[in-house]
C-alpha cells in the first residue's frame, strides 16, 4: 500500500478510483483532519471534497463520522460515479 505524509501523520490509500492527486489533496488536507482515523475524498467536476471518519472505537465517533457510515455517506451525499478514495490513518502524530 501507498503511504503518505500529511501534517506529521502516516496514511496508507486504502482504495483508490484512479482519482488520488497528491500534490491537489495535499492542497486540502489541512490541520482540521488529524484527529481523524480516515480521510474520505471525492470528486464533483474537477473539485474534490474531503469528509473526514473515525474507527468505531473512538471517542469522538458520532454516526455521521463513523466508518461504517461511509457507504451509506456515498450514495446519499457523492455524485452518481463519482471518483473516489479512502486515506487511513497509521501513524498518529506525537506530541
Amino acid at each position: 500500500m501507498r503511504q503518505y505524509k500529511f501534517h506529521d501523520n502516516i496514511y496508507e490509500l486504502v482504495y483508490d478510483d484512479n482519482c488520488f492527486d497528491l500534490d491537489l489533496i495535499s492542497e486540502y488536507v489541512t490541520e482540521y483532519f488529524i484527529s481523524f482515523d480516515y480521510i474520505f475524498g471525492d470528486f464533483s467536476g474537477d473539485k474534490v471534497r474531503l469528509k473526514g471518519f473515525y474507527d468505531n472505537h473512538h471517542k469522538q465517533v458520532k454516526k455521521y463520522n463513523n466508518i461504517d457510515f461511509l457507504e451509506k455517506y456515498k450514495k446519499n451525499y457523492c455524485n452518481y460515479g463519482a471518483k473516489t478514495f479512502l486515506l487511513k490513518k497509521v501513524q498518529k502524530k506525537e506530541l
